[in-house]
């Protein structure tokens, strides 16, 4: 177990709440026959994914678990997969798939886990448990309503153990977004098996302390990434309703909480209805974006300002300017960060033009702490050194101030910000200026190091794999074309221009991509200023 998956030393009472759950599970539990309320996953399903499982290959954020028996035991892959596997919210794919034999493969690999006698630690966690309590029942009636009596009475018994155990469990030592998927779970438990409804005052205890830690004021999840805060706004509106539909009112905080998330969330989408890429996040299907938004229900159109969470957005014309000018998340909030402090993501209608490379959390290999680095995203880099330290445990030395203040003036809105993550190690300080003109068909840029001594540095624009860049004959511009036809240049004074191979993770597959790479001398100017405009 790596220090990244290691939850903090529990306290004596829950530890003491823990063992007396074990010793509870001892005994043969007492569970009823069949779930007293038939509840359902509300979230679409992958036949394609489904029909990889049926041949024993997990597909999960690019990354792939053979689903072996021996799977649950113990498996060579990150905490995020493995957490995947043993959170059993792909049998929606399997759901999706629908054929006798996605059943069958369904029912054989809960009957492996529950054959598993030393299971893998990450499935007692309290985020895993309560992910499996929902998918169990959510699925019931897919796997489990027409099996044998032998595999039902087995599976309520388990089901019962694993609601008491994560009961014990609560609140949950994880401080990020996997606090509420826990308390999703117990509260499915509760109201699916009313004989636990006991369980349920538990969850409503802490669900409102909870979503205090865990949002902003603007709505924005506190991890500052957008695709936990799609996650998180999951896990919230599967809470409501499984409160109503036990008939009970869901606590004021969290019908709050669900209409500002749902307002960053439509502030966290390009025009192409996906996600930026910022902090561990990948576009995702529009279409699951949409549906999660119909399911927060309020506040239809709103967009929120996500002032206090740092990811700025202005929107002029048909383009969309995103830029990262926030802190980065703070130690126990930092699974996700990425070193990408003051990068910008640029589009003009449904098609990206600048953007970041991504995220791969998922896979065990170099690619994931890479994409994690500075030089992954479009922003400056100093002497090839990230203005973060990445590492497995989220984040070592990074920015402890990032200033930033958005104002317009001449028709153009202006984003100015500054950071002093590489004050240490090079007593320098960037300063980026972006500014984003009212008909949206400019976007104005300038970069500045501030420090003593002069430093040799990199700024990226990493490009959408669907837009052509070519240099022109002066070699002082790019010209980018999008698939629609659409001409956009590039220039920059302060240093000279140059196009170099980039890869994007921002979907299901890896792609080869283009970046437009602008590098600084010591002995040149510390000063850059660009531009992007429409042709």
């Amino acid at each position: 177990m790596t220090e990244q998956e290691r939850p903090p030393q529990p306290s004596f009472g829950r530890q003491a709440r823990t063992l007396l759950s074990r010793l509870q599970n001892l005994r043969t539990p007492h569970a009823p026959d069949a779930p007293a309320l038939s509840l359902r996953d509300p979230w679409p399903g992958d036949p394609s994914r489904g029909a990889r499982l049926v041949k024993s290959e997990l597909e999960f954020g690019g990354a792939i678990l053979a689903m072996t028996p021996e799977i649950f035991a113990a498996a060579n892959a990150t905490r995020l997969l493995r957490a995947h596997a043993h959170g059993f919210t792909w049998l929606r794919d399997l759901r999706a798939l629908g054929t006798d034999a996605a059943r069958s493969r369904a029912r054989a690999l809960v009957s492996d886990f529950m054959d598993t006698h030393r299971l893998d630690p990450v499935a007692q966690a309290p985020d895993v448990a309560g992910a499996r309590l929902a998918a169990w029942l959510g699925h019931y009636d897919f796997f489990a309503a027409s099996a044998d009596d032998d595999f039902r009475q087995r599976l309520m018994g388990r089901l019962v153990q694993d609601a008491r155990s994560l009961s014990a469990a609560l609140p949950a030592e994880f401080t990020d977004g996997r606090a509420l998927t826990a308390l999703k779970g117990l509260a499915a438990a509760a109201i699916a098996m009313p004989e636990h409804a006991p369980y349920l005052p538990r969850v409503l205890k802490f669900l409102p302390p909870e979503l205090g830690r865990q949002f902003f004021t603007d709505g924005c999840h506190v991890e500052r990434s957008p695709a936990a805060h799609l996650a998180a706004l999951q896990d919230l509106t599967e809470l409501r309703a499984l409160l109503q539909a036990a008939g009970q009112t869901p606590p004021s905080e969290l019908l709050a909480t669900v209409e500002r998330a749902a307002a960053a969330m439509r502030a966290l989408r390009h025009a192409d209805g996906g996600l930026a890429l910022f902090n561990g996040s990948k576009e995702e299907l529009a279409s699951l974006i949409d549906l999660v938004l119909a399911q927060a229900g309020r506040a239809r159109g709103v967009l929120a300002p996500l002032a206090h969470c740092g990811l700025f957005r202005v929107a002029a014309g048909k383009s969309v300017l995103f830029m990262d000018a926030g802190t980065p998340a703070p130690p126990g909030l930092d699974r996700f960060a990425h070193a990408g402090t003051l990068s910008f993501e640029f589009s003009f209608g449904k098609e990206r033009l600048i953007a970041n490379c991504g995220a791969a959390p998922t896979m065990a290999s170099e690619w994931s702490a890479a994409l994690r680095g500075t030089a992954a995203h479009s922003t400056l880099t100093i002497a090839d050194v990230s203005s973060s330290e990445v590492q497995k445990t989220g984040l070592g030395r990074r920015p402890e101030n990032v200033n930033v203040s958005r104002q317009d003036f001449g028709g153009v809105s202006w984003i100015e910000a500054n950071h002093d993550g590489w004050s240490k190690l090079f007593g320098a300080v960037h300063h980026r200026r972006l500014g984003l003109a009212e008909n949206g068909e400019e976007l104005l840029g300038e970069d500045l190091i501030e420090a003593a001594t002069p430093q040799p540095f990199t700024i990226r624009f990493h490009l959408h794999p669907n837009v052509i860049a070519s240099l022109q004959q002066d070699n002082e511009a790019v010209l980018l074309r999008t698939p629609s036809g659409l001409g956009f240049r590039l220039r920059a004074e302060g240093a000279p221009i140059r196009i170099e191979e980039s890869v994007y993770f921002g979907q299901s597959e890896p792609r080869r991509a283009e970046q437009i790479v602008l590098a600084g001398h010591q002995d040149g100017p510390q000063h850059v200023k660009w531009s992007i405009t429409r042709i």
